[in-house]
């Protein structure tokens, strides 16, 4: 038997206006449709520039609840219309508390349920710690009609437990939605081989397809001499973490790539990794020191 499933990764340049973002967000899921995608990423917070760039109380304003979300309710419609699976990243209000969450549209444009980002990173020009709290759903897998996908959102992509624990669920397919660029304290740094070399690691060491989508464009903060200079080069790679298709770092980009799901599970089932595992050796990392305390 052969399932074979077209990924596609979205990139563009976010600007100020949040209906020209996300005009542009439904615009670029047509032409990846048009394209043959059927799983469609767009990247994280699609509908802003990256507000967490510094700390402002009024960009609390820009979250939403889920319930009668029109930015969701949009990108529902649209998933029904063409038929196609969408993660949908969004600032999420929910009674007190904001979160840095995600929700997957099956190809119905049925609503499979929410995550809640859990690694929350905190550094100069990423100050999300401000605005987020950490994600309480746990790590989620999503069943849509082409497969069954796990989604991280950014930060979370650097944490192999976190990849790990969604393909043992049985995802077959890691998506991460991701906002990352220069950073403002060292502008001789630059981070994208890292992070394109550790996903490539959690594709590898997992036997699964892993979709990374990036923003691109300069953003610079309203209050401070901050800037941020994002690097799409979005990216989507086989399951032994070989990139089948890549966007360049400066442009807006639609790139494509398909994978076969039962040969990868039939891979992935003769290579022994989750055959040979020793979950019972494995306690330490249930704790931050290393130590396990009896």
């Amino acid at each position: 038997s052969t399932r074979k499933v077209a990924l596609a990764a979205i990139q563009f340049a976010c600007g100020p206006e949040r209906t020209a973002n996300v005009c542009k967000a439904e615009e670029s899921v047509r032409r990846a449709h048009q394209e043959g995608g059927q799983i469609i990423l767009l990247q994280e917070l699609f509908a802003s520039q990256y507000f967490p760039q510094e700390q402002l109380e009024e960009y609390f304003d820009l979250a939403a609840p889920l319930e009668g979300n029109e930015i969701l309710s949009r990108m529902s419609k649209l998933a029904a219309e063409l038929k196609v699976v969408l993660p949908v990243s969004f600032f999420e209000r929910a009674g007190p508390a904001h979160f840095n969450s995600v929700v997957v549209f099956d190809a119905d444009g049925t609503n499979l349920g929410l995550y809640r980002k859990s690694h929350i990173p905190d550094g100069p020009g990423y100050q999300e710690k401000f605005y987020f709290s950490p994600g309480d759903t746990g790590f989620k897998i999503f069943h849509t009609r082409y497969g069954c996908i796990g989604v991280g959102i950014c930060w979370d992509q650097w944490f192999p437990e976190a990849a790990r624990s969604m393909v043992l669920q049985g995802a077959e397919m890691l998506l991460y939605p991701t906002a990352i660029g220069s950073e403002p304290q060292d502008p001789t740094l630059d981070s994208f081989p890292h992070w394109q070399r550790v996903m490539q690691g959690h594709s590898a060491a997992n036997l699964v397809p892993v979709v990374a989508s990036n923003r691109i464009g300069v953003e610079d903060a309203k209050r401070s001499e901050s800037s941020i200079t994002f690097y799409g080069g979005s990216f989507i790679t086989g399951a032994t973490g070989e990139i089948l298709a890549s966007a360049p770092r400066e442009d807006e980009s639609i790139i494509l790539a398909t994978v076969d799901l039962d040969a990868i599970q039939r891979q992935r089932r003769s290579w022994g990794l989750f055959r040979d595992r020793r979950p019972n050796l494995y306690k330490n990392l249930m704790t931050l020191d290393g130590t396990i305390r009896t």
